[in-house]
């Protein structure tokens, strides 16, 4: 993955190629993987995101896997029931190899493809594909996609389309021209592109989102977070899983109005963004468990501690004909008092978010172990790949959001206490704890808050809090005045205290890999020297107009000298 000028590949391009690209002295050749993309002017391109493509390639083959599965047992079970055999099986294993097209295969759609990269690394890289259509609104970045496609020769695979995402979704939703698999990677919100993804889909099809608002998602701007998901998030430290959620959340409220409900496989938050990979599948009594699966979000203002108020609960209501006949239900509440039981505060109500799980574990065991092997072990981005995913596997799967020590101990102006010794204490009291793959600093557990601050407050009898601080009003003054109920064991390490992903050195979080790392601007090339002038270029970019505009009122240095002098005397 590097810009080079592509006098430098001549040796590997054909006469005809070089003519090509020769025409055209300002283009460069941004090369990831076998992908070779020829940029003139301004490209968006954010080598950054190599990570998530590599991801999405994982996915789509494993996934690609599966469903020829699924179909060979649909057909089988078909066969098997007109024919009326019960021993014999008509399955057969296919193999399918990258760059090939088959009629039974994938049909993808990049909505939003800018140089269509991510498009020509899905047909050289995804075996069992049928055909890609690579989507954008933009004549200039349609162009480009052409190019590139034959610069890449995998016009069998790849078709560009010139059209506005949501118009060809919908075009698309008529069942002989649905997708297998839609892509959406838009700059920022993915919110308006979903409600057209979710009908042009078909039965159990991959939906693939990304979404690069976090300030929004985070809660800088619960208003915004509304009007664009559904749904109120709070500040809070567990941001990052919360904004997954609330993702989730607003594309499951899309699915149940067209009858149909999300089946999340894999929800990640990495550098700046979030990217949930989930399948979309038809059911209307599926869709009557989704409001078991949102939840209200109580926090303290206070001490912060949190609480999850479920929308629906359901009942076991067996009959003969139907043993496993559910009965659904309003849960009564809220699950918290009007002031908090731990410090008195008062609370803060947002979501609604999704609180059933956001990974698929056997789907997640399924991926580890196709990037472990080739062809995929020879991905860039494969040992990080490997990291997140194990973290993903070692997650608590039934416990939304989690906290962190360094908050809880800021809360009581505590040393922080070190994380092993608080995973110890929690396990040797008989909760569970796991990480998060969100944050290195997370504490995920089962245990309630109670027992978070009883952890605290026996830390507190080895490293006391100044006398000075303890405040009638605050949390701290609150909290630490309660007994202690028990010594909780900070000392004996517990076996699990420490994960195998943390024991291996496995890489789970990504260190910043060049300077002005981040999401980048819309439609700038970001690759080599052409992001830092820019960065340079809005530097003060406010004062400097303040001070021009200035200039251009003030009048000539002499005249305003002789003024002043003139209203002096």
């Amino acid at each position: 993955m590097e810009v080079e000028d592509c006098q430098n590949e001549e040796k590997k391009q054909d006469p005809k190629q070089q003519q090509d690209i020769a025409e055209n002295p300002n283009e460069n050749v941004i090369r990831e993987r076998n992908a070779e993309i020829v940029s003139g002017g301004n490209v968006f391109y954010n080598p950054v995101q190599e990570f998530n493509r590599d991801l999405s390639i994982s996915v789509l083959n494993v996934y690609s896997q599966i469903l020829a599965r699924e179909r060979l047992e649909k057909e089988a079970k078909k066969k098997r029931k007109q024919q009326s055999e019960t021993n014999e099986s008509s399955e057969k294993a296919i193999t399918y190899m990258a760059g090939t097209r088959y009629d039974d295969g994938l049909r993808i759609l990049e909505a939003l493809a800018a140089t269509g990269l991510r498009s020509i690394r899905y047909a050289q890289e995804i075996a069992g594909v049928r055909e890609i259509i690579a989507n954008d609104l933009s004549r200039q970045a349609v162009e480009s996609i052409q190019t590139n496609i034959k610069h890449n020769k995998v016009d069998q695979l790849i078709q560009p389309s010139h059209a506005d995402a949501m118009t060809l979704m919908y075009m698309s939703s008529v069942p002989e021209k649905r997708f297998d698999v839609i892509d959406l990677d838009p700059y920022g919100c993915p919110n308006r592109f979903l409600d057209g993804a979710i009908q042009c889909l078909n039965d159990g099809g991959l939906l693939l989102v990304t979404a690069t608002d976090m300030a929004v998602l985070a809660g800088n701007a619960p208003e915004a977070c509304y009007v664009k998901y559904g749904s109120v998030p709070l500040r809070m430290k567990c941001c990052h899983e919360m904004a997954l959620r609330i993702l989730l959340h607003c594309i499951e409220g899309h699915a149940n109005r067209h009858g149909k409900y999300i089946e999340p496989l894999l929800s990640v938050s990495v550098d700046f963004y979030i990217r949930i990979f989930l399948r979309v599948r038809v059911g209307q009594a599926q869709c009557k468990l989704s409001m078991s699966k949102q939840s209200w979000l109580f926090q303290c203002t206070g001490c912060e501690s949190f609480a999850l108020q479920p929308l629906g609960i359901t009942k076991p209501n067996p009959t003969k004909g139907n043993p496993q006949q559910l009965k659904f239900g309003i849960p009564t509440g809220p699950q918290v008092n009007s002031q908090c039981s731990n410090c008195g505060h008062r609370h803060h109500m947002g979501g609604p978010i999704w609180s059933a799980p956001i990974h698929n574990l056997e789907f997640v065991a399924n991926l580890l172990d196709a990037v472990k092997q080739k062809p995929l072990c020879d991905l860039t981005t494969q040992r990080r790949i490997v990291g997140v995913l194990s973290m993903v596997q070692e997650e608590l799967p039934d416990v939304p959001l989690y906290y962190t020590p360094d908050k809880l101990c800021c809360v009581l102006k505590l040393e922080i206490v070190p994380m092993l010794k608080f995973r110890s204490a929690l396990l040797h009291s008989g909760y569970r704890v796991s990480y998060s793959h969100a944050s290195k600093n997370s504490l995920k557990t089962d245990a309630p808050p109670s027992v978070l601050w009883d952890i605290l407050r026996s830390w507190s009898k080895r490293h006391p809090v100044r006398p000075e601080r303890m405040i009638e009003g605050t949390p701290l003054k609150a909290i630490l005045s309660q007994p202690c109920s028990k010594d909780y064991e900070f000392d004996r390490l517990h076996i699990d205290a420490n994960p195998k992903s943390r024991l291996q050195a496995l890489s789970r979080f990504q260190e910043n890999p060049t300077p002005h790392w981040g999401p980048g601007t819309k439609a700038t090339i970001m690759v080599g020297e052409n992001k830092l002038p820019k960065s340079y270029r809005n530097q003060n970019k406010k004062q400097r107009r303040k001070d021009e505009s200035n200039d251009e009122i003030v009048p000539g240095e002499e005249e305003t000298e002789a003024k002043q002098v003139k209203l002096d005397n």
